[in-house]
């Protein structure tokens, strides 16, 4: 596949596979519904779904190494893998791409439903994650995540738009221009109703329950009322869908684009041919040139292992999170299914290698002074490298090298970003996969603006390349 050059206008099919990402995006309100979402894409390519209740190896296992494509959903996590013919614990390894499916917001507390002054109804939360609390105002806001009912089930959730968080008129705040500032418990409950006997939010978010069962179709309304429901994982998110916009139709704007950029840019290069499940379909990928997609063969008979992570935004330290054993329980498992002693099993892990994918800031033009002057990323001109001298990133000189290899094979340019030394960058899932299984890890991703605001921008051929680049990794 050839993609456009740096200074190229979008082509048509790169707008369109942008387009494809929004829809993606609204169709993952939640890190839950993000998980649900890859899984019904990955069966559609063929992919098999294994439950980690079951044996997977040996007598009554289900063959979750057998030859094609295979996933398991935990939470708001997913772990997808392809096990090539051919694969050998004496000379296979495992070659890695993590993201993570949760963004920034507000969750839903408990006990949900304030009462506020004056007849007005609102909804409790907490701040989830690093929000730039601003962009959450003056934003119809939608309700998603998972409810549980007293009998046991768990339903996904998602909402219209049914919250807002109105700012504070300029009359009643002269200074809101100079100075804005916003208390987290007393500012940044949403609205959603006024006067007596109006529905509460355990009401809205009751009927919008859906019923997927087992399955990750789209699934079925249920009756569900408010007092069925016994615990909730909720929480808000931007109604509005993302658009494509700029003078050349070159950028994107949407919320939960960190991370969800990178969940799907993997997705696609998990799905692209010569990357496909048991079945051998796949819906072909040809973002940049509308012909026919090239496989550039099979990434010989090392395991290609595709992590979306939950719970990163707030530190990784759960069964969903990177930080958890969900990774390194399925990497254990198809080892064993494969005959390895725990020996072999390590010595796996040493022929391997992760990308940990996650969004990397563009150099933002009213704000040059906050960047490095040489080591700073720009939009629409290519994935980006991630560099840290005190390990907020996991790169290193040689899978720094690795990842150059990887955008060279793809033809794709590579960007490199190193925080100006007065401003501390954050961190990702890298240095916390690569500390729990001594796997060498890059740090990469697209170049965003307006990182962890409730709407962010991106560039169309950013996110072409990133999935090129990805689609290489795999086949190196």
């Amino acid at each position: 596949m050839t993609s456009p050059s740096p200074d190229s206008v979008p082509s048509d099919s790169a707008v369109a596979f942008a387009r494809r990402f929004t829809d993606f995006i609204a169709a993952s309100p939640s890190s839950y519904h993000a998980a649900a979402e890859v899984a019904r894409r990955l069966e559609q390519t063929g992919f098999t779904r294994e439950d980690e209740r079951t044996p997977w190896n040996g007598d009554g296992g289900t063959g979750a190494v057998a030859p094609g494509g295979h996933f398991i959903v935990r939470g708001g996590a997913v772990v997808a893998w392809q096990i090539p013919v051919g694969a050998d614990p004496v000379t296979s390894g495992f070659r890695i791409v993590g993201a993570h499916t949760d963004s920034p917001g507000l969750k839903l507390k408990p006990v949900g439903d304030l009462a506020g002054p004056a007849g007005w109804r609102q909804a409790a939360v907490e701040i989830y994650g690093g929000a730039i609390l601003p962009s959450w105002l003056d934003r119809e806001l939608r309700i998603a995540g998972r409810i549980v009912l007293a009998d046991g089930r768990e339903l996904l959730v998602a909402t219209g738009p049914v919250l807002r968080v109105p700012h504070l008129a300029v009359h009643l705040d002269r200074s809101v221009n100079t100075g804005l500032t916003l208390d987290r418990q007393r500012h940044m409950q949403p609205v959603l109703a006024v006067g007596a006997d109006t529905p509460t939010v355990l009401d809205v978010v009751a009927r919008a329950a859906v019923d997927r069962g087992e399955g990750t179709a789209g699934g079925t309304r249920t009756e569900v009322t408010a007092q069925d429901i016994v615990s909730h994982d909720l929480i808000t998110v931007d109604a509005q869908h993302g658009e494509i916009f700029g003078a050349e139709s070159d950028f994107i704007a949407a919320g939960r684009m960190d991370n969800l950029s990178s969940v799907f840019a993997g997705l696609e290069a998990l799905r692209s041919p010569g990357s496909t499940g048991s079945s051998g379909s796949s819906e072909l990928l040809t973002v940049a040139s509308g012909g026919g997609g090239e496989d550039r063969g099979t990434g010989g008979a090392d395991i290609r292992v595709f992590a979306a992570f939950d719970h990163e935004e707030v530190g990784s330290a759960s069964a969903s999170g990177a930080a958890g054993p969900v990774l390194e329980d399925v990497l254990v498992r198809i080892a064993a299914g494969l005959g390895a002693s725990t020996d072999l099993t390590r010595a796996m892990y040493a022929r391997s290698v992760c990308v940990s994918a996650d969004a990397a800031h563009s150099v933002h033009p009213n704000y040059v002074g906050r960047y490095d002057a040489l080591n700073h990323p720009v939009m629409n001109s290519g994935p980006v490298l991630k560099v840290n001298a005190d390990q907020r990133y996991a790169t290193d000189a040689v899978t720094a090298a690795l990842w150059r290899r990887a955008c060279a094979a793809a033809g794709v340019p590579c960007q490199v970003f190193a925080s100006s030394n007065d401003v501390p960058c954050g961190s990702t899932i890298g240095p916390v996969t690569a500390t729990r299984l001594g796997i060498p890890t890059v740090d990469v991703g697209i170049p965003l603006l307006s990182m962890h605001s409730a709407r962010e921008m991106a560039g169309v051929r950013d996110l072409v390349w990133f999935t090129d680049a990805l689609r290489a990794f795999w086949r190196m």
